[in-house]
């Protein structure tokens, strides 16, 4: 009984966050939203403007089986094939939906998709910080752990280019009404992380890679980002971001390796609470939605990770915030 009161509660947060009282302006589908463990379901979303069907994939852990789990559970029903394609629906929407990768950092659980669908996939940006392009094009596309597409090292094949971004750097992705904005993270002793903040017709989404909280990571890298994210806020221009929490309450600082709990969060969002309005901080991000990915699932008894997590948000959450714990596969609009 008490499990099934959670997974309601969990389908609860899911609603809740797709129905803000406002236009939805973006969709995003759901490639993978686990942070380890499980290969075919690893951190990767598709995000479009709402009414097109052009996307970028913010990570790209799993690709092509997130690909047929949102084509079963009727995520692509915009998606029009043409009727003289060879391509099967997830096929297409890889080859030519597809747009761009946005990577926020070169580690497995968030590349392995693209490296894998690659034999298959169809030329396009990758875009990222020059690091984790860096480690991409020297530790993978190498001719020794797989071929080169890109557009760089050995031989390439050139059917990825790379696109490297600075701190605050805007790039248009091409084919598409979006237009992005990176933004460096800290990610376990300063490994390079980013987050993209993505612009289409004046509104935005933001997306975060793994990033251990400004207080552990002795940084202020969230702090810049929350300063740059205050003013969208204010002027109700910001329809959600995506944030990790791998990990549920209990775990030491020195455990954390670079990523967030509920309370370490909650605490964050409380700083950027204070940025977008000093006098009244309780009710500065209220109706904001969170979606909630890379939790890490356990291989121990009882709750779920993912159980643990939803139910310390809900318990925590002074701010009024939307949190969303999305599920491979189902569409979600912000």
């Amino acid at each position: 009984m008490r499990k099934y009161s959670l997974l309601l509660f969990l389908c609860a947060l899911l609603v809740a966050g797709c129905s803000s009282g406002r236009p939805a302006r973006f969709v995003t589908v759901p490639l993978g939203t686990e942070g380890g463990l499980a290969d075919g379901n690893l951190t990767a979303y598709l995000l479009a403007v709402k009414g097109t069907s052009e996307y970028v994939a913010l990570d790209a852990g799993t690709v092509l089986s997130g690909l047929k789990m949102a084509r079963d559970k009727g995520s692509f029903h915009d998606v029009k094939v043409p009727a003289d394609a060879d391509e099967s629906l997830e096929g297409w929407v890889l080859r030519d939906r597809i747009k761009a990768y946005l990577l926020s950092h070169a580690h497995l659980d968030h590349v392995a998709g693209l490296i894998i669908g690659s034999t298959d996939d169809s030329p396009k940006p990758i875009v990222g910080l020059s690091s984790t392009l860096d480690f991409l094009r020297d530790d993978v596309f190498n001719w020794k752990i797989w071929p080169n597409f890109g557009n760089e090292g050995l031989s390439p094949l050139n059917q990825y280019t790379y696109v490297r971004l600075q701190d605050g750097q805007r790039y248009a992705v091409p084919q598409t009404e979006m237009n992005v904005e990176l933004w460096p993270l800290c990610h376990s002793n300063c490994y390079p992380s980013s987050a993209f903040l993505i612009e289409a017709r004046g509104y935005h989404v933001l997306y975060l890679g793994d990033t251990g909280p400004d207080e552990v990571e002795q940084t202020d890298r969230l702090h810049s980002l929350w300063t740059r994210l205050a003013p969208l806020v204010r002027e109700g221009k910001l329809c959600g971001m995506f944030i990790e929490v791998s990990y549920p309450d209990g775990r030491s600082d020195d455990q954390l390796f670079g990523h967030l709990t509920p309370s370490w969060l909650m605490k964050e969002l409380q700083r950027l609470a204070v940025l977008v309005d000093p006098e009244h901080p309780d009710r500065a991000l209220r109706g904001l939605t969170v979606v909630v990915t890379h939790i890490k699932p356990s291989l121990q008894k009882g709750p779920s990770p993912r159980e643990t997590i939803a139910a310390q948000l809900k318990q925590q959450n002074t701010l009024g915030v939307r949190f969303v714990l999305p599920e491979q596969g189902l569409r979600i609009e912000l």
